[in-house]
């Protein structure tokens, strides 16, 4: 052991705080040299291994203050340090194994309102202050334990301390940090890394991917900002690097880790390995690239028409696509594909964003030798998704949602994932393809958790700085609420990593928008914060939508203002609305058993057309459920003035969803529209659950193309699925992240969508296997390429009419509760029809003076009949009445001036305009 983690002196010798320090080799400039072998060790070398293990109680509040819930405040505390994690302190003897002390003060005063705010979930108990003497700095390097201890110093009770509060405190200069990670330039790389509990790092450089290091070089500790620092008189563009930092790990000891950049821009092969790059350097750039400019296809939030797509699955399954660009960046390039002209059409259409779900570098995929499984089977069998199940870790795919290193591209979906300049230059040519197939390009983003934390091989951020990026429990450990370990961007870092990754992303990528995951675990002053960094960089607005849910450790604003549904109003981010798609589609997302069935919705049989499994249900049900999708089409605004089936006019926030404001939204930019998206049944597949059984495919495509109907007339933004058009199918599996291309396939031919291919995967689905095996032996259910044809071509048609006029796509809720009236309402409307007007006249876009939509979900012909709607010269939508028009039967629908009558068919939505 190196003669600087030797103990001090017997620890019944209390040495003062200076005095320590002073023997201590782990101040700010008193760095060793470390071997250049330490860059081909393990991951991780314990030094030194911790004496004991505590929970983490007491939280720092900033760099004088520490809390501990539920001590006594009167009693006696020291803080005791130790450099290489020796601290004892049992209950009942007394501490051992200390570098020293420091006796903490009680603190009678108030902190500061900030830190009053930040720390508000905190639970009362003593607030304690270091004497004045005390360098937090210095000690936050070290192993802490906060001990309340009798006169004799006897041990009554002993914790660690969770140090945010203080770290954010002592180096919020870092967050004006603009360079952090590797920047190569003429003559010199330059690296920066924010550590500042570490005791020791060094930067070890490698001429490629699989190399042993080639040099190894000091980084120096700046005592302002916590930054770590180290230069090399050398461009090292295209060579690799990892640190290595030798920091106090809670619980584990002195531990030296050899580690990737959080910052990485690029990595080799299963990020082993950082890579050195200037994105702005031309051998990086494809050819074109600073030329091609974003789509001029959306001037506001609300004229965003969404394509959720999986890069993988875009093209793993189109034989049109080369084999070599199969599942990756490049099969965006190949024009002529079945994929490409299919997201053409679509474009052409009126589709403004293709989001890819995310392509950050991914923890689960093996970007070298991964599996690729060759299932078949049965309809109902389970040996298609036994196959799977064996493979699911060693297997190609995954959504993404494991987040390793937040601003290098995924490295599975490149050509050779060991070249980290690959990645770089491909990924840039799917944009541009997009681009140039004039759609726009957004991402899923995943700040919210990371795939590792602690100790493990593929955890980053914990390494680097224990405890620090992760927000802990009341006891340290860190939360998991999101499925992972969640993230803490309420610390100035993490909010800062999260802002740096998003602007790197937008400058480097042209990144149009994106769409965070779980977006209600952020702060919302997090988001507006990005949200202004984005746009600056852009010089455009960058708009933002996420999953607004409000749930976990931050529910209902528990730490602090959430970025969620009912918190984000005012903000003109947007959030995904579960309260049309769940009126809509019936149930929710957590349905199983007999409740997949028995939950109908409004397109799919709620009390008009119950299945064998639905209860009886009373009327009203279905009056709800329209007056629901009535606030959909409405934005989902707090102050619509909604006509409901009780006969009253009542605003959307006064209307009751699960406990929750039906309407939330201030403006109808804060609301995303959907009736399907990667998590959950598609909506064939819940159709295939909750429509009867004797339900014809033709009628069940049908179905698919009323939810679509609902989507595109709905203020706000639209967003749908990849596939959702061509009647996709997961064989009813409920959660296909890790279920492999064969239940996550799209069929770009239209010949199949893949609906009775097995039994989904056991993990998630298992305990319904009894009732979803009759339900995906029925081969009726199956689609013919004719319903997909006749699927894909009606939403194209959707497509068309929103785009058509601004009267969909609305700005402001003034504009909508001004020009958006519906009419059959009430208790006596026909509760299988939704009828709206929308008046255009003065509106910029409108294209005509009045536009009104009727969507008959019944399985009978309806009419409906409104005084307001006499006298007009209604005739049908262009779109719908031009020969080529996918649905033949809307063209039987009427309208007669005289009565102000319409009559919609049986399982049909209609335009007309004037």
């Amino acid at each position: 052991m190196p003669a600087s983690l030797q103990r001090a002196p017997a620890p019944s010798v209390r040495l003062s705080l200076g005095a320590v320090l002073v023997l201590s080799a782990f101040g700010a400039q008193a760095q060793q040299a470390m071997p250049q072998s330490a860059c081909d060790a393990p991951h991780q070398t314990v030094l030194q291994a911790a004496a004991a293990k505590y929970d983490a109680r007491a939280i720092w509040l900033d760099r004088k203050l520490l809390k501990w819930p539920g001590a006594d405040a009167t009693a006696s505390y020291q803080l005791y340090y130790s450099a290489a994690g020796a601290v004892n302190a049992a209950a009942g003897g007394k501490v051992a194994g200390a570098d020293g002390s420091v006796a903490l003060e009680r603190f009678a005063g108030q902190p500061d309102a900030a830190t009053v705010q930040r720390f508000k979930y905190v639970a009362d108990g003593a607030v304690l202050s270091l004497p004045a003497s005390a360098d937090a700095g210095k000690l936050l390097k070290q192993q802490l334990v906060l001990v309340q201890q009798g006169p004799d110093g006897t041990v009554i009770d002993a914790t660690a301390v969770q140090g945010a509060g203080a770290l954010d405190d002592l180096y919020a200069a870092a967050e004006k940090v603009t360079d952090l990670g590797a920047a190569p330039a003429r003559g010199a790389t330059r690296f920066k890394l924010w550590a500042p509990t570490a005791h020791n790092v060094a930067v070890c450089t490698y001429d490629n991917g699989y190399a042993k290091a080639s040099a190894i070089e000091p980084m120096r500790f700046d005592a302002a900002t916590g930054v770590w620092s180290a230069s090399r008189h050398a461009d090292l563009s295209g060579k690799y690097y990892q640190y290595v930092v030798d920091v106090n790990v809670p619980n584990v000891g002195l531990v030296r880790n050899l580690v990737t950049d959080p910052y990485s821009v690029s990595l080799t092969t299963d990020s082993q390995r950082s890579y050195i790059a200037d994105l702005d350097a031309p051998k990086l750039k494809p050819n074109g690239w600073d030329k091609v400019a974003a789509p001029k296809k959306v001037a506001a939030p609300t004229d965003m028409a969404v394509y959720e797509l999986h890069v993988r699955d875009f093209s793993i399954n189109d034989a049109t696509v080369s084999a070599a660009n199969r599942g990756k960046y490049l099969a965006f390039t190949e024009t002529q594909s079945n994929g490409m002209k299919h997201l053409a059409a679509l474009s052409k259409a009126g589709m403004t964003d293709i989001h890819l779900l995310p392509v950050y570098d991914l923890g689960s995929v093996p970007e070298k030798g991964c599996a690729v499984p060759q299932p078949s089977g049965a309809a109902d069998s389970d040996s298609q998704q036994a196959l799977v199940g064996k493979t699911r870790h060693t297997d190609c795919y995954n959504w993404g949602y494991d987040p390793f290193h937040y601003s290098a591209p995924e490295g599975s979906y490149a050509t050779d994932a060991a070249d980290g300049a690959r990645r770089i230059v491909e990924f840039r040519q799917m944009v541009m393809a997009l681009h140039k197939a004039n759609l726009r390009v957004g991402m899923d983003v995943v700040y919210n958790h990371t795939y590792r934390a602690g100790q493990d091989k593929q955890s980053v951020l914990d390494r680097i700085v224990p405890g620090y990026y992760h927000r802990l429990s009341d006891k340290g450990a860190i939360e998991m609420s999101t499925c992972c370990f969640n993230t803490a961007t309420e610390n100035r870092m993490m909010a800062k990593l999260m802002i740096d990754s998003a602007e790197l992303w937008t400058r480097h990528y042209k990144i149009d928008s994106f769409r965070f995951d779980l977006m209600g675990h952020q702060p919302r002053a997090a988001m507006e914060a990005l949200q202004a960094r984005v746009n600056k960089v852009a010089g455009r607005p960058v708009q933002l939508i996420g999953e607004g849910w409000n749930f976990g450790e931050v529910e209902s604003g528990k730490r602090f203002v959430q970025a969620s549904q009912l918190s984000l109003n005012g903000s003109a981010i947007g959030t995904f609305s579960d309260r049309g798609r769940d009126a809509v589609r019936g149930g929710g997302a957590g349905d199983s058993g007999k409740d997949m069935f028995a939950r109908q919705g409004f397109i799919n049989g709620l009390v008009y057309d119950p299945n064998a499994e639905a209860p009886q249900r009373p009327k009203e049900d279905l009056l709800r459920a329209a007056d629901m999708v009535r606030l959909g089409l409405a934005g989902t605004l707090r102050s619509y003035p909604l006509p409901t089936y009780q006969d009253k006019i009542v605003e959307g926030q006064a209307i009751d969803y699960a406990g929750q404001p039906a309407g939330y939204a201030s403006e109808p930019s804060e609301v995303v529209n959907y009736v399907e998206n990667h998590d959950n049944q598609t909506l064939y597949d819940a159709n295939a659950l909750k429509l009867p059984a004797a339900t014809s495919s033709a009628d069940r495509a049908r179905v698919q193309v009323l939810g679509a109907a609902i989507n595109a007339f709905s203020q706000g933004v639209a967003y749908f699925h990849a596939g959702q058009d061509i009647l996709r199918s997961k064989s009813l599996d409920r959660n296909s992240f890790e279920s492999g291309d064969w239940f996550n396939r799209l069929d770009w031919s239209y010949q199949d969508n893949y609906f009775g291919t097995g039994l989904p995967p056991q993990e998630d689905n298992g305990k319904d296997y009894a009732l979803l095996k009759p339900v995906l032996a029925n081969s009726a259910i199956k689609p013919t390429p004719a319903d997909i044809a006749f699927a894909r071509d009606a939403f194209r048609d959707w497509l068309k009419i929103r785009s058509s006029s601004s009267l969909f796509r609305m700005r402001t809720a003034s504009d909508i509760r001004q020009r958006l009236h519906f009419f059959n309402t009430g208790s006596m409307q026909v509760p299988t029809v939704i009828a709206a007007r929308i008046e255009g006249a003065g509106y910029p876009g409108a294209g005509f003076k009045t536009v009104t939509y009727l969507i008959n979900v019944d399985k009978v012909e309806q009419s409906v009949t409104a005084e307001s709607e006499k006298g007009k010269r209604y005739k049908l939508h262009p779109v719908l009445a031009a020969p080529g028009a996918a649905d033949k039967r809307a063209k039987e629908a009427r309208y007669d001036a005289a009565s102000g009558k319409f009559t919609v068919p049986a399982r049909t939505a209609v335009v007309f305009v004037e």
